[in-house]
């Protein structure tokens, strides 16, 4: 009898609690599948992918009190309003992005222009150590 009630309840706290996670991870699964097919016929979906991949490696802007006085952080720079420690964030994902572009060319050009060399052999020609590992 005791683990009827046991299981009763497990199931009520699925219903109250698992079911509305599980609808809401549906529902963002859906979002997602309609936004691909979306993107396959918008040519200018690679721009917005790059941006959110550049967004989120570029951290938000905190809010920082001193007394009475609001100041922003972004990165390592402090800024008196928010729209402005906004505008250094926008700057710093542009960058991010434009770089990613930038770098796409030699990404896709493959083995043919880069050579027959390791990722960790290219890496220590850039950075003159030539013959030189530290593991």
């Amino acid at each position: 009898m005791l683990w009827a009630c046991v299981f009763v309840l497990a199931c009520m706290a699925f219903y109250k609690f698992g079911l509305p996670a599980l609808k809401r991870m549906d529902e963002h699964n859906v979002r997602r599948a309609a936004q691909e097919e979306s993107d396959k016929t918008d040519p200018e979906a690679h721009i917005r992918h790059a941006l959110e991949m550049a967004e989120e490696q570029v951290e938000d802007v905190q809010e920082i009190r001193k007394g009475k006085e609001v100041q922003y952080l972004f990165e390592t720079a402090i800024y008196p309003s928010r729209e402005e420690a906004e505008e250094a964030r926008a700057v710093r994902v542009g960058t991010i992005a434009r770089r990613f572009y930038q770098e796409l060319p030699a990404a896709l050009a493959g083995s043919k222009v880069r050579g027959r060399m390791s990722a960790r052999e290219r890496a220590s020609q850039r950075w003159g150590r030539k013959g030189k590992t530290y593991n």
